[in-house]
């Protein structure tokens, strides 16, 4: 087999390790710890977030939000490499920088221009894509709580950050995804 190429991340010949059959997991400096260890939780979470904005770009969103969910996804592996290793400052890790937190406020700001102010709180759903984004923003919430979680045994204060503004922006791209069309708003007491 030829050596990994500089620009190649991982290399996998062969999917199972049997590393993991005792409950166990090697974290990103090699470390092994339970499998229900908070940061394994925390990444783990992250990992189910991507896997929802793969389901929101199956659902076929226009050019520029695939760009974005596409470039979202990605970062959230570099969030998942940064939580798998114990934080230490200047540590040369791959960690969430703060110019990737400006950039999701950046995101937030230009998307939310768009909209039409809220006047309600907004209901899960309308559109697939909006709808799909809407679990995506919950997910991502849950990634967040579950990072807050393996905060006392180091994490990158900016990965928790980086989290919360992705929520943000989530909520903000699925009532863009909602666009033209009546977005469902909470009707306080309705059902009575």
């Amino acid at each position: 087999m030829s050596p990994r190429a500089s620009d190649e991340p991982v290399r996998l010949t062969r999917i199972y390790t049997r590393g993991g059959d005792t409950g166990e997991t090697s974290l990103g400096d090699g470390s092994r710890v339970p499998k229900t260890d908070p940061r394994v939780v925390a990444y783990g979470v992250v990992d189910e977030l991507n896997s929802q904005l793969g389901l929101a770009l199956a659902a076929d969103p226009p050019a520029g939000l695939r760009a974005l969910l596409e470039r979202i996804q990605n970062e959230l592996f570099d969030l998942g490499a940064d939580l798998c290793v114990p934080f230490a400052p200047g540590d040369g890790r791959l960690r969430i920088e703060q110019e990737q937190i400006d950039d999701l406020e950046r995101l937030c700001d230009d998307w939310n221009a768009r909209l039409e102010p809220l006047t309600s709180f907004v209901l899960p759903g309308g559109s697939e894509l909006a709808g799909r984004l809407h679990v995506a923003r919950t997910v991502c919430r849950r990634a967040e709580i579950a990072a807050l979680g393996a905060e006392s045994l180091g994490v990158n204060p900016l990965a928790l950050v980086y989290l919360n503004r992705l929520s943000d922006l989530l909520f903000i791209l699925a009532r863009s995804a909602n666009l033209g069309r009546e977005e469902p708003l909470w009707k306080p007491g309705a059902s009575r």
